[in-house]
């Protein structure tokens, strides 16, 4: 069993910027996709960004592309999402995942952390 644990969120300005990250605890690490999912209060998770699991492939949603950058360093079992030029409307609990595909779907990934908070001040 995988364990993800998520750290970094906290309280900015809009405009300002935060780096999340998100430690595996197992040996695969660096067999497993990865990715970055959100959830804003009243709204249905939705997805950030994701991660093959070399790091040669990234994937980013709309909302967030040119804004957001998703890497991870494998000799250090963890993933990171460094958020620049932060809105309010960014304001949600992140979570971070690890499956087989680097896709967009939450049902790809098996292995989930509790979340980190992230709030965006106006």
């Amino acid at each position: 069993q995988v364990q993800l644990v998520e750290s970094g969120g906290g309280l900015v300005q809009a405009g300002g910027s935060l780096r999340l990250s998100c430690a595996a605890s197992g040996r695969t690490f660096s067999s497993y996709a990865m990715g970055w999912f959100r959830q804003a209060p009243g709204k249905e998770r939705e997805f950030v960004a994701a991660i093959n699991w070399n790091g040669g492939s990234t994937y980013y949603a709309d909302s967030v592309k040119g804004r957001f950058t998703i890497s991870r360093d494998n000799a250090k079992n963890t993933m990171y999402l460094q958020m620049n030029s932060l809105k309010p409307e960014d304001t949600a609990v992140y979570y971070c995942a690890a499956g087989s595909f680097a896709v967009a779907t939450m049902k790809e990934y098996d292995y989930w952390g509790q979340g980190t908070q992230v709030t965006v001040s106006s």
